[in-house]
């Protein structure tokens, strides 16, 4: 093995016989570099545009969330409360309260999913950096306040802290009779005021459906007072995230749902998990394509060096040791192709994550300028190793074929 790879170093580097060749193997290398170069770049920006997309989703969605199985509220008992006090890897838990309601502001009208939540609310959830429009403020004193999102305070023109107008919420009253609602429909809601505290800017799905209230205004509105619809629950450690929920959702039981990010959002991540694979996909049927141009490389090499192999085998050498020294070359090809792809891919990367070169053409208003960046230390070992199968591959049918023919040439001639 170590004679058969001093002469495929030496094949690689040393001039040929015909100039031709040296120009086709070094374009060899480079097509296995372009290729593994447009994997690493292409998956890292797609890396980047997912996180982008997740960042705004996480800024709103808690680590973990516990609903009931079936109904929209449960109650938040001793006995359940007791049960996640025992959990170490839980920091911070918020009770959430939700339902549907009217907005009325002035001479206008918005149908939102009212959120009702505990003081706690801005230790679980990361909302107060999204914030656009006045302050992060629920609760001062006895006076209570409400966060909505941006479209919806586009449609009704909300204006934080306005002292001259406050937000009408009507929410239907459970347990009327309808026959009653009809003779006095005012019955049929209950109906309390609140003024703007600040308005977020998330993403669509949540700036046009959300508003944000303390828990206690909701109980006024709702009539509900001990029952909840959700408990939002931040770990202390987010890499355990995944493991907590499985032991919350063991120790809970069938009548709760225990979700964390992944399986809040779980149609959102297996898109951009399919798109990934995609994307895989694609690059490296071009990468297999690039090495079509190494069967050619070794093909060629193999006929310029003809008289070197018949030299071998007068010295003793056998079938084997030939077919080594063309493997090890197409290898030598193929690997030193995709680590220059690689490092010049990471060099292109790491430029463009510190400084923003290339800028979003017409992305005025989108959420960044520059095209986001994210490595993964898995792509590189990915793409590596799908560069080193196709490249064995390719190289051990050329070496093996065209070797064999040559051999059983030379033994029909003699």
């Amino acid at each position: 093995m170590k004679l058969a790879w001093t002469i495929a170093r030496r094949y690689l580097f040393a001039k040929k016989s015909h100039h031709l060749i040296n120009v086709i193997s070094w374009v060899s290398v480079t097509g296995v570099a372009v290729g593994t170069f447009g994997l690493i770049v292409v998956l890292s920006v797609f890396n980047g545009f997912g996180d982008l997309v997740m960042s705004l989703y996480n800024s709103f969605d808690p680590d973990i969330r516990i609903t009931a199985a079936e109904g929209k509220t449960f109650q938040f008992s001793d006995s359940l409360q007791r049960e996640l006090m025992a959990e170490k890897g839980i920091e911070q838990t918020t009770l959430v309260l939700e339902d549907n309601a009217l907005l009325r502001y002035m001479d206008r009208q918005y149908v939102v999913t009212v959120k009702g939540v505990s003081e706690s609310f801005f230790k679980t959830s990361n909302l107060q950096e999204k914030i656009i429009d006045g302050e992060p403020l629920l609760q001062q004193g006895s006076a209570d306040y409400m966060l909505a999102g941006a479209q919806i305070a586009y449609s009704l023109g909300l204006r934080p802290n306005d002292p001259l107008h406050h937000v009408n919420i009507y929410m239907p009253r459970k347990g009327i009779d309808p026959s009653y609602a009809l003779l006095d429909p005012s019955e049929a809601f209950s109906q309390e005021s609140i003024n703007t505290g600040g308005i977020f800017g998330v993403q669509q799905e949540f700036d046009g459906k959300y508003v944000i209230v303390p828990l206690r205004f909701m109980r006024r509105l709702t009539g509900e007072e001990t029952a909840i619809s959700a408990l939002e629950i931040k770990v202390k450690n987010p890499e355990e995230a995944e493991t907590l929920t499985a032991r919350l959702s063991e120790k809970l039981g069938a009548g709760f749902k225990v979700k964390d990010r992944l399986q809040q959002h779980e149609f959102l991540y297996r898109i951009i998990l399919s798109e990934k694979v995609a994307v895989y996909a694609i690059l490296g049927f071009i990468l297999l394509i690039a090495a079509f141009n190494l069967f050619g490389t070794l093909t060629m090499l193999i006929l310029d060096k003809r008289d070197d192999l018949q030299t071998l085998y007068t010295m003793g050498a056998d079938l084997q040791l030939a077919k080594k020294i063309f493997l090890l070359e197409g290898l030598l090809i193929s690997v030193g192709g995709a680590f220059a792809g690689m490092v010049l891919g990471g060099i292109v990367c790491g430029l463009q994550q510190a400084f923003g070169i290339i800028k979003i053409g017409g992305g005025e208003g989108f959420l960044t300028e520059a095209y986001p960046v994210a490595m993964r230390p898995a792509d590189f070992v990915i793409v590596a190793l799908v560069v080193f199968l196709i490249g064995y591959a390719a190289a051990r049918y050329t070496s093996g074929v065209i070797v064999k023919r040559q051999s059983d040439a030379r033994l029909s001639a003699a």
